[in-house]
């Protein structure tokens, strides 16, 4: 109490925060009962019947599961692998800038796309990749090739989406490599130049090594949404000749949770997502911990 009394001010000021959690994240989880229940609006949480694990057996048995389940993975591993490091490298190549103004430009530059919604960015995707009317397209045939269906053709669809969110997320993600990059002793790379260290190897040896900890937790945090795609954007970018590798979790529960009013269904799947990301990010930290990370916590 003392302690709570010393900090008064620091915990006044934590409070919007603590409020925040404790009235949309916290408080909202007693709707995850609604998932072992067969739950009706009309008579509420404590008088709708419990079902036990059914709606978790129905989903893992509806052939529908192993679909969204490849979809929402796939998509999650090619971002992971694509998108995740480039926010590092953009940073890289930005500490080495050493023109103030420039660098300025060009971050901001890089940030803007961060700011447009989805919806506006799905619009410029068909302006450029449309079939009949796409610039991109309009180029290829004026220049004798055949058009490419990029919208269409499934086979583009996951790496349309991870070029979309690098384009529009990329630049913003630089932030914290860029803040953890002005924390790294400035003497490290006096001595590494007096060793005749180029900048790659500074990059390498000293550069890499100060923010290891912030790519970790980083990562780590990603992890934990290795489920979500994002509804909005796939949402957008879904039509009927791409639908097989288009729909995922999120457009799932939408589906069957928003219009079809399958309360307790779509609930039973969104805590499985919950769960699986859980997992992942235990895993994850108990694996940074063992190589000498501090991890998330």
């Amino acid at each position: 109490m003392k302690a709570l009394y010393r900090d008064r001010r620091l915990y006044l000021l934590a409070l919007p925060g603590i409020l925040f959690f404790i009235i949309f994240k916290y408080v909202p989880m007693w709707g995850i009962t609604i998932s072992f229940q067969e739950f009706s609006p009309y008579v509420g949480f404590l008088d709708s019947p419990w079902v036990g694990l059914e709606h978790f057996k129905r989903f893992f048995n509806n052939p529908d599961f192993l679909i969204i389940f490849r979809n929402t993975l796939a998509i999650n591993v090619l971002s992971l692998v694509l998108y995740f490091p480039l926010p590092i490298i953009l940073s890289l190549m930005l500490n080495e800038v050493r023109n103030k103004a420039y660098k300025r430009t060009i971050q901001t530059i890089i940030y803007m796309p961060h700011f447009l919604s989805w919806v506006i960015i799905a619009g410029i995707t068909f302006l450029l990749l449309s079939h009949s009317e796409g610039i991109v397209n309009k180029l290829l045939v004026s220049m004798g090739f055949n058009g490419i269906d990029f919208l269409t053709n499934p086979n583009y669809f996951w790496l349309l989406l991870t070029v979309q969110s690098i384009w529009k997320d990329a630049g913003w993600g630089t932030i914290l490599f860029l803040a953890a990059m002005s924390n790294v002793d400035p003497q490290l790379y006096e001595a590494a130049k007096m060793d005749g260290a180029g900048k790659f190897r500074q990059m390498w040896h000293i550069t890499l090594p100060g923010i290891r900890s912030v790519i970790i937790i980083l990562l780590i945090l990603r992890l934990g949404h290795i489920m979500d795609v994002g509804f909005e954007q796939v949402y957008l970018m879904m039509n009927g000749a791409v639908s097989e590798v288009a729909d995922v979790f999120d457009t799932y529960v939408f589906r069957t949770g928003i219009k079809q009013g399958q309360f307790s269904y779509s609930t039973a799947i969104g805590l499985f997502k919950s769960v699986v990301g859980l997992v992942l990010v235990i895993v994850a930290n108990k694996l940074s911990k063992r190589l000498g990370e501090d991890g998330v916590y």
